[in-house]
């Protein structure tokens, strides 16, 4: 005799939510790519880890990775962007301290003329901010990062979107 209760019965969302309660539960971050009016990409200087990065951040529980990446953009930097085009995915294996989650790039665009000059850190978690050429930011970037920047770069050149594997093409 089966005990699971079918769509529709009583105790089916009950039974539903135990299941899901035990289930792994995955963290997300979602990062942008920003440039300037001359095509320099900016990366941002966290004061809790080592390395410059691409501007973004976790999201919070329940939080979709758009929404995550407008939020932190609004924190950190004062960014409000409406348009973000989605460029990669990348699942990033456990390591250090941490669990494996899932990594977001976005294309947030170019900004307005003269915006890149007034933007500065609105938070504590961003030290600096700095616009680079391309190459230059790559190699600020620790490897990690590089390589998802480096997809997500060539996603947004060729317009195909990118599931990755610790940067890599899955």
């Amino acid at each position: 005799m089966n005990d699971v209760p079918r769509p529709g019965e009583p105790g089916c969302d009950a039974y539903l939510a135990e299941g899901n309660a035990k289930q792994a539960r995955k963290r997300a971050a979602a990062d942008a790519l920003v440039c300037d009016e001359e095509g320099r990409l900016l990366l941002v200087n966290p004061t809790y880890k080592e390395g410059w990065d691409l501007p973004g951040g976790m999201a919070e529980a329940n939080e979709p990775p758009d929404a995550a990446l407008r939020r932190e953009l609004c924190e950190e930097l004062g960014l409000s962007i409406t348009s973000l085009q989605f460029l990669c995915v990348d699942w990033v294996e456990p390591h250090g301290p941490w669990d494996d989650y899932l990594g977001f790039v976005f294309n947030a665009g170019v900004l307005e003329p003269g915006q890149a000059a007034e933007l500065k850190p609105c938070d504590e978690e961003i030290s600096e901010l700095g616009f680079f050429d391309v190459p230059t930011a790559l190699t600020l970037l620790p490897a990690r990062q590089r390589a998802r920047a480096e997809q997500a770069l060539q996603a947004l050149h060729d317009g195909v979107p990118r599931y990755l594997r610790n940067g890599v093409p899955g």
